[in-house]
């Protein structure tokens, strides 16, 4: 039913939750688990010329530890992965990636790193990702709130 899963990853607490959820979906589909962080593009813009550089090297290389994570996890449950940092609007990469990728599934944790999130019962990235999926999008709601 699933080849190709995709779990977008902001590096945040919210992970381990979400993987305990799309991880053993994958496993029982046989499905490669794709990993994928977007750094916000409006983010290192808004930084301006002099600091956007290192700013948007930090924030590669902590996308990378974050995708090397989620690939570790899926690994040692004997998962096929794939990961990419890409830069871009959250949603809309992750979205994009989703259609290039030829996923099948998305699996998205509700709330993530940003303040405006943690105030919100749906993160605005998950929001819109469900908004607009035109795939199946499956939600962990609160993940890795213990409220």
């Amino acid at each position: 039913m699933y080849d190709d899963i995709l779990i977008p990853t902001d590096g945040s607490d919210t992970i381990p939750e979400t993987l305990a959820h799309g991880l053993p979906i994958a496993a029982d589909n046989d499905a490669t688990v794709h990993s994928l962080y977007v750094v916000d593009s409006r983010v290192t813009a808004a930084a301006g010329d002099q600091t956007s550089t290192d700013l948007e090297r930090s924030l590669e290389d902590e996308g990378r530890e974050a995708v090397a994570a989620v690939e570790e996890r899926a690994a040692a449950e004997g998962l096929e992965t794939v990961g990419e940092v890409r830069q871009g609007t959250p949603a809309k990469t992750i979205l994009e990636y989703a259609d290039e990728e030829g996923i099948d599934l998305i699996v998205i944790g509700t709330r993530g790193k940003s303040p405006r999130e943690k105030v919100t019962s749906l993160g605005s990235v998950s929001e819109r990702v469900v908004d607009n999926a035109s795939i199946p999008v499956f939600v962990v709601r609160n993940a890795g709130n213990d409220e």
